[in-house]
């Protein structure tokens, strides 16, 4: 491509609202274009960029015997209704009516429309297994849409979905997508992390996450300094401490603690660990159609992981609640303990099971109970994982330390199992003749998101930093001095012989300062410049290579076999 006719609309400065790099860069190396909150127009080197990400996913999905499809964007809510989605979703989900007022959603995602495509297709467990995909626009009506394509309200997402008759099956599918995505993003030349998740509104169990590793990533990740054990913040785990700090001793007592209502408080006035006290944190659980307070235990130590906290009480949401709404259930905040079951519903951390020397409120003004042995709860209370790991715990899975990062999320894998199909009502037969619900994963990935993903993780304060597989063009010919007839000759027959030798190159015949020209190359990120400049005279041009920043000079005879090697 002549840069003279290309339409790449670089600018100087960005948006106001652009915070992040990937978002600053695009925008200003003319790769997108905003339209509205949200809402990108890709422009030609984007959409380079995009098919780039989308040819490697596609030959990764050959691999593993993904066949691709295409589904419609706009999506009958009946479908959704018949899910039980169609309100769990909430207001991300777009809705509307056609002219004849048949309702409508703007596809987010596509479990419903692809098992509608199969249910009543395939028949027999002969058929099976299956696995489907496409690479599609979603739309979600985010609240807050932000950092460009890393959040916006339409997006790009390569969403598949599997279909078995086992769920032995499945775990063999789900691992092979789990090397596919790997693989794709190893390609891509990202660094990145596959941790456990919480699966969310989607549903289902085995929930992965493909994290890039990147400072500005909205995820915080643990990730073990052994091990490949990672995990989002809302699904990680920890093995038992290792060094526990000593414990208190004392007979099960009522102590007086005169308006000690907050841990650390009480850790100061008994001269205690908090890893000895029993911290409460009163929640409001939200259900479809009800609400309660749930009084949510924890060790001082710790604090409250509110995903975890949602998935134990099995609730759409969890809000707080006021001392006013505590005290007519006659609950005395501040000095709330375990130890009465009988004024709201309790869930207790995992790690207080059988847990002894503790400390807990008494359950009345001004005292907590000392001495306490949590075993009498054990046939009684409700246990679940609901406190979020902390760095310095130990590994699940080995005794290395967990440690915190950021991450961007890039992709999610699920083992669905049959919520869908039984939902829906998609069956196939089995050896027997009998009807079963398909046992199914699905498997998303971001693609516009890779694309500032790669930026996030390369990028310096001159621009993009594209890698050699997401480039939209590796090299570019910079003529100096577009009215000397030498370096327009050169340029030309560079050009032309990349060209022939199937490298997507792109020449830079604008009748513009060197200056100008380079700062724009940088801005773009092509991994490779080559300058044809003043050195033509002595038979030298330049090879400016975008992430060391070095400038090499080669021979004009040799500068074509040169930049062949580099690429």
């Amino acid at each position: 491509m002549r840069r003279s006719r290309a339409f790449i609309p670089t600018t100087k400065e960005a948006s106001s609202d652009a915070t992040l790099a990937s978002h600053i860069y695009l925008s200003r190396a003319g790769f997108i274009s905003q339209v509205a909150s949200g809402l990108y127009n890709y422009m030609p080197l984007a959409k380079r960029v995009i098919k780039k990400i989308e040819n490697i996913i596609n030959e990764e999905m050959s691999k593993v015997g993904a066949q691709e499809v295409e589904l419609s964007f706009v999506t009958p809510a009946d479908l959704w209704a018949e899910s039980g989605r169609i309100e769990k979703f909430g207001k991300e989900l777009l809705r509307f009516k056609d002219r004849k007022e048949n309702p409508f959603v703007l596809g987010p995602t596509h479990e419903e429309m692809m098992v509608d495509m199969v249910r009543n297709r395939v028949t027999s467990y002969k058929n099976l297994p299956l696995n489907l995909y496409q690479m599609k626009t979603k739309f979600r009506d985010e609240a807050r849409p932000r950092f460009g394509l890393m959040r916006g309200r339409e997006f790009i997402m390569k969403d598949g979905y599997s279909f078995h008759s086992s769920v032995e099956d499945l775990d063999r599918e789900f691992d092979a997508m789990e090397a596919a995505y790997k693989r794709i993003l190893n390609r891509l030349g990202l660094e990145f992390r596959v941790v456990e998740a919480d699966s969310g509104a989607i549903g289902g169990s085995g929930s992965k996450e493909l994290m890039v590793i990147a400072d500005s990533g909205e995820d915080t990740i643990a990730i073990c300094s052994k091990c490949e054990y990672g995990a989002n913040i809302e699904a990680a785990t920890r093995s038992f401490p290792v060094n526990i700090p000593e414990a208190p001793e004392a007979e099960f007592n009522k102590f007086l603690t005169p308006d000690v209502k907050s841990i650390d408080k009480l850790a100061e006035f008994l001269k205690i660990d908090p890893y000895y006290t029993v911290k409460c944190v009163a929640k409001r659980v939200v259900y479809d159609d009800d609400s309660e307070i749930v009084l949510f235990f924890l060790r001082g130590s710790d604090n409250l992981q509110e995903v975890k906290a949602i998935n134990a009480t099995e609730a759409l949401e969890i809000v707080d609640v006021s001392e006013e709404e505590l005290s007519e259930l006659g609950i005395v905040p501040g000095f709330i303990g375990p130890l009465d079951q009988d004024k709201a519903k309790h869930v207790i951390d995992c790690n207080l099971k059988n847990a002894q020397n503790m400390v807990c409120g008494a359950n009345e003004l001004d005292y907590h109970f000392v001495g306490v042995d949590l075993k009498v709860l054990e046939d009684v209370a409700y246990f679940s994982d609901i406190a979020e790991v902390n760095e310095g715990d130990t590994c699940p899975n080995c005794d290395g330390i967990l440690s915190f990062t950021k991450g961007i999320e890039v992709g999610h894998i699920f083992k669905l199992g049959t919520t869908y199909s039984e939902a829906l009502k998609a069956e196939y037969l089995d050896e027997n003749g009998k009807a079963q619900p398909f046992i199914m994963g699905t498997y998303g990935m971001g693609v516009s998101r890779l694309v500032a993903s790669v930026i996030e993780q390369h990028h310096d304060e001159y621009g993009c930093v594209w890698t050699k597989a997401t480039a939209p063009y590796m090299v570019n010919i910079m003529i100096s001095n577009i009215k000397d007839e030498e370096q327009v000759n050169l340029g030309e027959e560079l050009y032309e012989k990349l060209q022939n030798a199937s490298v997507e190159v792109m020449l830079d015949d604008r009748k513009e300062r060197f200056g100008f020209k380079m700062k724009d190359a940088e801005l773009i990120g092509f991994p490779y410049t080559i300058i044809i400049g003043k050195e033509l005279k002595n038979g030298l041009v330049q090879i400016y290579d975008r992430v060391s920043k070095e400038k090499i000079s080669v021979s004009v005879d040799d500068i074509y076999e040169k930049i062949m090697e580099l690429i």
